[in-house]
């Protein structure tokens, strides 16, 4: 442990070196501002009201998005557990979902939708998938490891499911989902920004660039990513929890 946190320092510490040197070769603070600059320009958006309205409004989208696909993922998936054909029916949607253009799909729902509403969805769509397979993976695994058993003392699919599959798989399901969730937070930044999201952190990110405010757009990108490596610590963090608590 302690040393994975040490050598996860020395990458920050890497890549904080890259970007002093970058700056140094470019010295053009329109192409890339400084690493000074960018976190006085990340002081200010904490001190400014407007940029927390646009947190949270960026965060309850993801949060919303990832929620509705985690319980959509668990069901189909233990559908699919409980039945060969939902699984193959499932197949060829999950497929497509996963190789349809996200940006292609933003401008579609802004037709039907709003700014509000299209992040939400494009993030659904892009991490239903994702969970719904990580969920198969996780209930298929252990049902290879204990399904024979359970059969054969005759206990019930529903119950090998609900008392054994789902608890057994939910740690590793857990430390996927804080990727996922993640990975859902770009995505929404990136809807937000092609819409054009007001009260959102793409939305500032598109008024930076128009406006040409480097640092700030580069300090906003920063926080995302800071808060994306949060998010998937959070999953992890469960996962230890969860492992504990059952033991």
């Amino acid at each position: 442990m302690k040393k994975n946190l040490i050598f996860s320092a020395l990458s920050i510490l890497f890549l904080w070196l890259v970007w002093i040197i970058a700056y140094d070769a470019v010295r053009n603070d329109y192409l890339l501002p400084s690493f000074w600059e960018t976190f006085r320009a990340m002081g200010k958006l904490f001190a400014d009201g407007s940029f927390w309205s646009a947190f949270f409004g960026t965060f309850l989208r993801t949060v919303i998005s990832f929620l509705i696909a985690f319980m959509l993922g668990a069901a189909f998936a233990a559908l699919s557990c409980l039945h060969g054909g939902v699984r193959a029916f499932l197949s060829p949607l999950v497929s497509v979902l996963r190789t349809v253009p996200t940006m292609a799909v933003i401008l579609i729902l802004l037709l039907w939708t709003n700014a509000f509403v299209a992040p939400v969805i494009v993030t659904l769509l892009v991490i239903f998938p994702a969970l719904y397979s990580a969920m198969l993976a996780s209930i298929d695994e252990v049902r290879g490891e204990y399904g024979a058993l359970a059969q054969a003392f005759g206990v019930p699919a529903g119950r090998r499911l609900f008392s054994m599959y789902l608890p057994l798989c939910a740690p590793n399901v857990l430390s996927q989902a804080g990727g996922i969730l993640s990975m859902g937070l770009k995505i929404t930044v990136s809807g937000e920004v092609l819409s054009q999201t007001y009260r959102s952190l793409g939305g500032m990110m598109q008024n930076a660039q128009l406006f040409l405010e480097m640092p700030t757009l580069l300090a906003l990108t920063v926080l995302v990513v800071v808060l994306g490596f949060l998010l998937e610590g959070l999953g992890l963090l469960f996962k230890k929890i969860l492992i504990r608590w059952r033991t």
